[in-house]
């Protein structure tokens, strides 16, 4: 916590009920959720008829991976002030990424009696009837939301969702360009826009797309990093912090109901079940989960460990991480700066989907080798590249992530001088109802 925020944190009592929440929000909104949190709290301590204050705890514990006690804050908001519609929209939102659906169907429906001329209420309601594949419902929910805001573009998008998965991609893209005509720098519009041109093949107006993104939002991360991956032009030797950061901390809320509800993801029992082969029963491990995430791996390997630590770029999904209650530290840091930062620190180093974030593995693969003790473990999985689509080893795909050949993760392991124990074929996930092929890869320091 910053000094600034514990000063504001520490101001006189007499600072009123409105200010004080008013500062909780801020704090909120900049990500300084320990400090929001214990203002919040002070606040329900003193006034705890507030409703806002439970309502606002509510998201913030969500956000913080504390779903269960987040509904039960927007609930107590709810029975303080029953007739407001946004605490009813906020808590089927949660319910919706927490895939309680049928609570969010009961929660946006009361929302809508109480609002009914709330575009983003209607809007909210389509994207719920879609995932329980009420098409038709949902698309006459979001065709209300644009007849009460033309300009609501999250609407559009959304439309263009429900025709994309109906395999109707000529009417996704009309509502993904009609979403552009009105906000020319809304940024899900072009991304949608463009990922779909290019699994048309149509690689060249995918590019042009977000080459305009970039022109209206050049400080954009994913627009920077998606024009490179369509385009081929001025391609990442890896994705940049800013697009790291960005994109994972707007995910992290939801991250853990997509991957494994939806997703089938299984890059984290993989490696841990490829350790399991190596060390059989060994225990009393130090262990750095490389790019940990929301800490899918942690408690898989924690009855392993004496030291467990966790490394990410984003603060989000730190926070959610430290929530598993299994690592004994963990650390905002880029992944091949934080390994060059210690020599012969680890036993194992584990790395389950982050390095599709890299291109050339060369630099983080060689950093690693140099933070393993003697006889230490790196185990790690990439999304697979054939040779032939990869002639430099690998690839960046228009999703962004990078694939890798075989050929080349070999050849950075004998590089970093690491003994290539394994390196199988393996399911990582689904991803458009597809299975994601990868590697699975274990390498030992002599």
């Amino acid at each position: 916590m910053t000094d600034d925020i514990q000063n504001e944190l520490d101001a006189p009592p007499e600072l009123s009920l409105g200010d004080a929440l008013s500062l909780a929000l801020r704090l909120h909104r900049e990500k300084a959720y320990e400090g929001a949190e214990e203002l919040y709290r002070r606040i329900i301590e003193a006034a705890p008829g507030l409703a806002d204050a439970h309502h606002f705890l509510g998201v913030l514990c969500h956000e913080r991976g504390r779903s269960a006690e987040g509904i039960a804050s927007i609930r107590r908001a709810i029975e303080l002030v029953p007739d407001f519609p946004g605490f009813y929209n906020n808590l089927g939102n949660i319910h919706v990424q927490c895939g309680q659906l049928a609570e969010a169907t009961a929660c946006y429906g009361r929302a809508i009696e109480l609002a009914p001329g709330d575009a983003d209420l209607h809007n909210n309601y389509g994207a719920l009837l879609k995932a329980e594949k009420r098409f038709e419902e949902s698309a006459a929910s979001f065709r209300r939301a644009m007849a009460l805001d033309p300009d609501n573009v999250r609407a559009y998008n959304n439309m263009g969702l429900l025709h994309a998965a109906l395999g109707q991609t000529a009417e996704a893209i009309r509502y993904y360009c009609e979403s552009i005509s009105r906000i020319p720098g809304h940024p899900e519009a072009h991304k949608l826009l463009g990922l779909t041109y290019y699994s048309l093949g149509r690689h060249e107006e995918a590019a042009e797309v977000f080459r305009q993104w970039v022109e209206v939002a050049p400080d954009h991360p994913v627009a920077r990093h998606l024009h490179a991956a369509c385009s081929g032009l001025g391609v990442p030797e890896r994705a940049a912090d800013d697009y790291v950061e960005y994109t994972f901390d707007r995910f992290a809320s939801s991250f853990e109901e997509q991957l494994n509800h939806k997703l089938s993801y299984q890059a984290p029992q993989l490696c841990a079940a490829a350790l399991a082969r190596q060390v059989g029963e060994r225990r009393g491990l130090s262990l750095l989960d490389a790019g940990c995430g929301t800490g899918l791996c942690g408690p898989l390997v924690a009855p392993r460990c004496t030291r467990l630590a966790g490394v990410d770029l984003s603060g989000g999904m730190l926070e959610l991480a430290a929530n598993k209650g299994v690592y004994t530290e963990l650390a905002k840091a880029e992944l091949t700066e934080f390994l060059l930062g210690g020599v012969g620190m680890w036993d194992v180093i584990m790395s389950a989907d982050t390095l599709c974030y890299f291109g050339d593995l060369r630099r983080v693969v060689t950093a690693a080798a140099g933070a393993l003790k003697n006889d230490g473990l790196l185990v790690f999985t990439v999304e697979r590249a054939e040779d032939v689509d990869a002639p430099d080893g690998f690839r960046i795909n228009p999703h962004g992530r990078y694939s890798h050949a075989r050929g080349h993760v070999e050849e950075v392991i004998r590089a970093a001088g690491l003994e290539l124990l394994e390196a199988g074929g393996d399911i990582l996930r689904t991803e458009g109802g597809k299975p994601v092929q990868g590697l699975v890869v274990v390498a030992r320091k002599p």
